[in-house]
């Protein structure tokens, strides 16, 4: 079975790549070497990584993507996805048009990333699949119904997929963060930031470079042999809420 060593000269898709987690990680991949490409509805601020147009709801524009990338580069090494979106109320007051939303972009849109990338990955017998779930998709949060079933899902489709494709060579991993921070959760009140703190066994929020290097290691030789797992990063959050 051929793995992938490293990951220099490797072809990598990334969704939400404009995101500030989805940027982080597209940087860290491109300082390992890899040729980026940011699948999102608006560009990147990195000035390596290439941007291509795509809305991960729609089968025809990540296929479109997909072909892309494909035809520039001959296959696909590496796909990631760090989409993202969430809408936050208890669910009986949660509108369904906001539930389906989420469940589109985070898991409809790992699923036809997937779907689209394995037969590429399958032609070179190798490659990394990592989906950027959440905490919450394990443990659940009041309020946040529609993205942590969303998240939740990630880990059974990662399962399966491990289960399917492992016997060509393709690895899928998901990688449950904490709170990260970001410029969108710096502005919420200090109130529900300090509440997260207040579960953190380390002390400190997780940064979106974190999970960038974590995406590298198991992108790289290092994670070779590592499958259908749930990596979490988050000083211990998990473990502090329960």
């Amino acid at each position: 079975m051929i793995q992938i060593s490293d990951i220099g000269g490797k072809i990598a898709v990334v969704t939400g790549g404009s995101g500030a987690i989805g940027q982080a990680i597209g940087s860290a991949l491109t300082a390992a070497g890899a040729h980026v490409f940011s699948l999102d509805v608006v560009p990147s601020n990195y000035p390596d990584i290439a941007w291509i147009e795509c809305d991960v709801r729609d089968d025809a524009s990540v296929a479109n993507a997909m072909r892309e990338v494909a035809g520039k580069h001959e296959g696909i090494d590496i796909a990631i996805h760090a989409a993202g979106v969430s809408r936050d109320a208890v669910v009986w007051k949660l509108p369904v048009e906001d539930w389906d939303f989420v469940q589109s972009v985070n898991l409809r849109g790992a699923f036809l990333l997937i779907r689209h990338t394995l037969p590429l990955m399958r032609a070179r017998a190798a490659g990394r699949v990592v989906l950027i779930g959440s905490i919450n998709g394990s443990r659940g949060k009041s309020g946040t119904a529609a993205y942590s079933a969303s998240k939740a899902g990630l880990l059974g489709l990662a399962k399966s997929v491990a289960r399917e494709s492992g016997r060509f060579g393709i690895l899928i991993n998901v990688i449950e963060p904490g709170w990260v921070r970001t410029p969108l959760t710096e502005s919420l009140p200090q109130s529900i930031r300090d509440a997260a703190l207040a579960e953190n066994l380390v002390g400190s929020f997780v940064d979106p470079e974190d999970i960038g290097q974590a995406v590298t290691f198991l992108c790289g030789s290092g994670g070779r042999r590592i499958t259908g797992q749930i990596l979490r990063i988050d000083g211990g959050q998990f473990l502090g809420s329960i």
